[in-house]
């Protein structure tokens, strides 16, 4: 196998063994380990600059499946919760997912299809809005 296929083919694995993603069902199999701060959508005095793109993409691209403060609704996960958190999930992981999909795992929502035409430094921007609405929870 060609290295180029090695790769690829790793990058796939790898994406579908870190997220779940968006689809019919609300079952939850990972409990809700949320913190109740995370429920809050922020104010708009609270938002820092720095994450305004973010935010908007995130609302853009996100918030149908995972929540206007990445809360989860019926149709995908929580965001905001100690399963994404740095150290389990990586940011690497949520532009994996948003490149190639992902298959179901972690809760029963279905498997997250790839969204085509989000950019990579899109992707980054709403990485940081998400890790800054753990925090926010107590997520890190």
């Amino acid at each position: 196998m060609k290295p180029s296929s090695v790769r690829a083919a790793a990058a796939g694995l790898l994406a579908l063994v870190l997220l779940a993603g968006c689809g019919p069902s609300d079952a939850d199999e990972a409990g809700s380990e949320a913190s109740p701060r995370a429920a809050a959508i922020p104010a708009e005095a609270e938002i820092p600059d720095t994450l305004q793109a973010g935010r908007r993409a995130y609302d853009q691209r996100c918030a149908s499946c995972h929540g206007p403060a990445g809360t989860g609704t019926r149709a995908g996960p929580p965001l905001v919760h100690s399963i994404y958190r740095p150290a389990h999930h990586a940011d690497a992981a949520f532009l994996l997912a948003v490149r190639n999909g992902v298959r179901a795992h972690h809760w029963r929502f279905g498997d997250m299809p790839p969204l085509p035409g989000v950019a990579e430094a899109e992707v980054r921007q709403i990485v940081a809005w998400v890790r800054w609405l753990q925090r926010r929870a107590g997520i890190e």
